[in-house]
């Protein structure tokens, strides 16, 4: 009997159990995400932490170039003839979004997550404790056994058991509803200034929550709108592709395009989730930008908030994720968030993802029209 012995180290105790292939995949996935899904750039930094870190001296006889032969054979990168280039597929830009989601979902506490609850109870999808009177049409799957056999038991005798219609119980049940949502992601210059890369969370947190409704709300909708200068809508496998610009922030035009996007959608509650790191610098006025990036200029900002009075109108909620921590800043979103009566919260990028998620998934503040 032979063994082998290396020296340990917390990178081979990870990688145990693990391929080579999926020791180095989820960190070219952390990498596509960065980069933009630009495959050239993600793999040449891959190279480089090899080249540093030695992440592949724990594989015998399996390098950078062996990954990339196996990435074209599993059908993660295909050869772009117009680029000249790899590019990624459909099948990673679906892992990716999966990646996100259980990114997210790992920091969220344990039972937060849930549906779409109302204050309205009657035929619906979760049991309540509470019961009432059996009326017809109501699901016989809810029916509550120990409390109908009690009543029967008032009017019955050992020789025989008299089950009467005003004996039946049955359970509650809460009501769901559709929900409609909008997420505005902030692509303007400010999102990767300061030495802090704000956009790859900003969009790790797009990717999953789209990943989230996709696979468990499909009566729910997400439309997702980028903005800089102007908005314009992104489709979801387009996610992973978004770069921020050297882009003013059209605040008044991202809401505007929010709200004329959730007015097609006929559900019965509907809302505006904004990733935003900056204040609003710029409008389209007759056709044109007016601009002014030094403060908080009124008549931009009065824009802004008669479009938040617009969709609180429309009865669409506004929630902001802040991810600055400027005064100002935040008492502008102060204001912005007291016009639509919506929410705000002043997140840090470690827990943007998590604000969003609970926010969505408990959506406390939900009515039934």
């Amino acid at each position: 009997m032979h063994f082998k012995y290396q020296q340990w180290s917390e990178r081979f105790a990870n990688n145990q159990g693990k391929s080579p292939f999926d020791a180095l995949w989820d960190t070219f996935q952390e990498l596509l995400t960065i980069a933009s899904g630009d495959v050239s750039q993600s793999l040449k930094w891959l190279s480089e932490l090899d080249n540093e870190y030695g992440l592949t001296d724990d594989f015998d006889d399996y390098g950078v170039g062996d990954f990339i032969d196996e990435l074209k054979e599993r059908g993660y990168i295909e050869q772009d003839n117009e680029q000249q280039a790899y590019v990624i597929t459909r099948k990673t830009e679906r892992s990716l979004r999966q990646r996100s989601l259980e990114q997210i979902f790992k920091n969220l506490e344990k039972g937060s997550a849930g549906g779409h609850q109302t204050d309205h109870t009657g035929k619906g999808l979760e049991r309540q404790p509470e019961t009432r009177r059996w009326h017809q049409g109501d699901d016989i799957s809810n029916i509550d056994s120990v409390g109908t056999m009690m009543n029967m038991l008032k009017h019955s005798n050992i020789d025989q058991m008299r089950l009467q219609e005003d004996d039946i119980r049955v359970h509650d049940t809460d009501h769901y509803t559709s929900v409609a949502t909008v997420l505005l992601i902030d692509l303007s210059h400010s999102m990767i200034l300061y030495g802090e890369d704000r956009i790859t969370p900003a969009k790790k947190t797009a990717m999953a929550l789209s990943e989230l409704i996709l696979n468990n709300y499909a009566k729910d909708s997400l439309d997702i709108v980028a903005f800089g200068n102007e908005a314009w809508k992104v489709d979801i496998q387009d996610l992973p592709y978004l770069k921020v610009g050297p882009y003013h922030t059209n605040t008044q035009q991202a809401l505007e395009v929010a709200r004329h996007t959730l007015h097609k959608r006929k559900f019965a509650n509907k809302q505006i989730f904004m990733i935003t790191d900056g204040k609003p610098s710029c409008i389209i006025e007759n056709g044109k930008m007016y601009k002014n990036s030094f403060g908080l200029d009124r008549k931009i900002v009065n824009r802004v908030l008669d479009e938040a009075v617009k969709c609180r109108r429309d009865d669409i909620d506004i929630t902001t994720f802040m991810i600055a921590r400027d005064p100002y800043l935040q008492d502008f979103v102060r204001e912005m968030t007291e016009a639509n009566k919506g929410r705000a919260y002043f997140a840090s990028l470690d827990n943007l993802g998590g604000y969003i998620f609970e926010d969505y998934i408990r959506n406390r503040k939900r009515r039934v029209k």
